[in-house]
């Protein structure tokens, strides 16, 4: 009875930890949008996957009313919430939003700043793509800077911060303390109204890498605005610049600091607009609040830390050997993002200009706003009725990365430190845990894909910058992960597991559908096994799981009229970067020995870059020649490897096959040199060490019985039994 007990609760883990998870993500509240409730949540994470969820309904009454108590003490003893308003300061027609909803008197005093900053004669084209200037023609022009354009709707910008708490302005702020916008988390700026890439106001600059919480100055002028309630009354703003202070009858006193300084906030100040304006100058401000306010702000974090921590102790058991190397990897990618892009971890910096992921925030937001406008047909159209950008499902992912956790990019961050996860899933289905993790390790924190394959800083650095392509190949590979187990046979597979992979799947296509072919491959072989091994039920729930991949289909032909199965991007001319008729008229040049042809030289640059891989590096092209060269030999070896490595071999090549005609951006290929990495490192393994030791006997023998590699050694098994890891190395 008790082992029936054990494995039924084994059984429901998935959704037990779910729950646990769910019951978390209550106390915290939504939207996560700071640093101390998302650390929380990270934490808690760890925990619940590390451990057993209890089934125990006891435990769970337990855990629930610590839930209760948590959230009742932040519903009672709220810490004071100050309602902030901000947006972009462009000087437009007369009649602007701006012009008719801020204060006569704050409007004139930003529009003389804004003129001596920018004067009338330098301002850019408006008939030129990029200017901000242009009349706005979002959504309907979607190419490059060509949707750019356009003022504010009105005078408070649309915050996801507010999508639960909006009050009067943007959003509602429990403390004000910035000296960077990108840490105030303005989301407007990635407005693509604001998409400019030239002209005399630009977005952004980047700073050197050592300042690593400051990389990016914001250029885009704006102002932000505050309303502070009773329980602030006594307390003082610090700020650096200048500030429009509301004094009687509607006049704003304009305060310039060239270095910090304060200013009490008086009882007549409650309810009153102060503005901080950063058009000609940076701005920096710094709330000091009262002692009541600053305890009951304790009071509300103490309930969410005693919440969580209470609940997750009534109903985990932990296991320090998942625990430990799972803090471990968790902290080497915060560490490895931070290094490239501090930003990433709770700050809003304007992306690239002309770059694709401003589109996608862009749209993102744009979802957002009418899904709360209760318009949810605009919303599913994305703003296109035919899909064109070749990431259709991130738009709508970022719209949901805002219901979660507001004005940052913390969803997009969350996948990312899933990642390493899901990496030593995929080596543990081919090597002893220990190696595996030591596999992690190195892809996590030694740049070694930069020279081949692929490496992390390569996913952070896309991520980053909004595009589709290391979020695809994340959910790819957790796909493969939960599907390829101990075989490549649905049978081994619980029903959860196979419809949750083949939902991860279409999710995988939804957001990046060049990776299709791949995806092709895999679930026709495990659904071929399934129908062979008339296993009907497993095949018909794993086409249930990806079954949602005709959405994209369904929406270009519902809102466009057109047949279209992912994108209409695939039919850019410009995405093929070389015809196949290109190959073999370059073939026929040869034969004629005509090696000075343009169509030899087009088709020998191209294999260059596709030989270069994410790297970029051309010089590696013969070592990533003789990798292409071992998953040709894997792929066809009949039964002298694993199965499940011939089966992602034989993913990689339609990918690699891809890789000869398309344009050879080092991210789209991201996935596809992974996989060729892991071919690799099974083949070594598995016939690579053998046949060195055979070739290079001598050399093999020096190498084994060296000092240093036995310390190696030594050292390596030290380490990971001190993080609960067993096994010995493969290497």
């Amino acid at each position: 009875m008790p082992q029936t007990a054990t494995a039924s609760s084994s059984r429901r883990q998935p959704w037990l930890r779910a729950g646990a998870l769910a019951l978390t993500v209550v106390i915290l509240g939504l939207p996560i949008n700071d640093l101390w409730r998302y650390g929380l949540l990270v934490l808690a994470t760890l925990a619940i996957f590390s451990g057993h969820v209890s089934a125990r309904p006891r435990a769970w009454y337990s855990a629930l009313a610590v839930a209760a108590l948590a959230v009742a003490v932040e519903f009672l003893f709220p810490a004071p919430r100050i309602d902030e308003g901000h947006n972009v300061f462009l000087v437009g027609a007369e009649g602007s939003a701006l012009e008719k909803g801020l204060p006569a008197d704050a409007f004139r005093q930003m529009q003389a700043e804004f003129d001596a900053a920018y004067p009338l004669d330098r301002r850019c084209n408006p008939d030129r793509p990029g200017c901000w200037r242009r009349a706005r023609s979002f959504p309907r022009e979607v190419k490059g800077c060509a949707r750019s354009g356009g003022g504010p709707d009105g005078p408070y910008a649309f915050s996801a911060d507010g999508i639960f708490d909006r009050g009067t302005l943007s959003r509602r702020v429990t403390g004000i303390d910035f000296s960077d916008p990108v840490w105030l988390r303005l989301g407007f700026v990635n407005d693509a109204r604001y998409d400019w890439c030239e002209g005399d106001i630009s977005r952004t600059k980047p700073r050197p890498w050592w300042n690593l919480f400051h990389r990016w100055q914001v250029t885009i002028p704006y102002f932000v605005a505050y309303r502070f309630p009773s329980a602030f009354a006594g307390g003082r703003l610090c700020w650096t610049g200048r500030v429009l202070w509301e004094e009687d009858g509607g006049r704003f006193a304009a305060l310039v600091h060239d270095a910090l300084s304060c200013r009490a906030i008086g009882v007549e100040d409650i309810g009153r607009t102060v503005f901080g304006v950063s058009i000609g100058a940076p701005l920096s401000m710094r709330l000091e609040p009262p002692l009541a306010a600053r305890l009951r702000l304790a009071l509300e974090r103490g309930a969410e830390a005693v919440g969580v921590a209470g609940a997750l102790l009534l109903l985990l058991r932990g296991q320090r050997a998942v625990l430990a190397p799972a803090l471990v990897l968790v902290g080497l990618s915060l560490i490895v993002v931070v290094l490239h892009d501090a930003s990433f971890v709770g700050g809003v910096r304007p992306l690239d200009g002309g770059d694709d992921g401003v589109f996608y925030e862009a749209v993102g937001r744009w979802i957002t706003e009418h899904i709360l406008a209760g318009d949810f047909r605009t919303a599913l159209e994305g703003a296109e009725s035919t899909f064109f950008f070749g990431a259709p499902g991130l738009r709508y992912f970022r719209s949901l990365e805002h219901f979660i956790f507001g004005d940052t990019f913390l969803g997009y961050l969350s996948l990312v430190l899933v990642q390493p996860f899901v990496i030593f899933l995929i080596y543990s289905r081919f090597f002893q845990r220990m190696t595996a993790f030591w596999l992690t390790v190195i892809f996590v924190v030694v740049p070694v894909g930069a020279i081949f394959g692929t490496t992390y800083f390569q996913y952070v650095k896309w991520a980053s910058r909004g595009f589709a392509d290391p979020g695809a190949a994340i959910v790819f590979l957790a796909a493969t992960a939960m599907l390829i187990g101990r075989s490549p046979d649905l049978r081994t597979s619980g029903y959860s597991r196979i419809l949750a992979g083949g939902l991860l799947f279409a999710v995988a296509v939804w957001l990046r559908p060049n990776i299709s072919p791949a995806v092709a491959i895999i679930l026709l072989a495990l659904g071929g096994r399934a129908i062979l091994a008339r296993d009907l039920r497993r095949f018909a729930v794993l086409c249930c799981g990806f079954l949602p991949v005709v959405g994209m289909a369904l929406h270009n032909w519902y809102f466009g009229n057109t047949f279209t199965l992912f994108s209409a991007n695939a039919s850019y001319g410009p995405v093929w970067q070389t015809q196949p008729g290109t190959y073999l008229a370059a073939f026929t040049d040869l034969v004629r020995f005509d090696f000075a042809s343009s169509n030899v030289a087009r088709v020998f640059n191209q294999l260059l870059e596709w030989l270069a891989g994410p790297s970029e590096m051309r010089v590696m092209a013969p070592l990533h020649a003789a990798a292409v060269a071992v998953v040709l030999r894997v792929a066809s070896s009949g039964r002298l490897f694993d199965s499940r490595i011939r089966l992602l071999a034989c993913a990689a090549l339609p990918l690699l096959v891809l890789g000869m005609f398309i344009r050879g951006f080092g991210r789209y290929h991201n996935l596809t040199w992974f996989l060729v990495g892991l071919v690799c490192a099974v083949w070594i393994r598995d016939e690579g060490l053998s046949l060195a030791e055979r070739w290079f006997p001598q050399l093999a023998h020096r190498l084994r019985h060296n000092p240093a590699t036995k310390r190696f050694a030594t050292t390596l098994a030290q380490w990971s039994a001190s993080l609960g890891l067993t096994g010995r190395p493969v290497f």
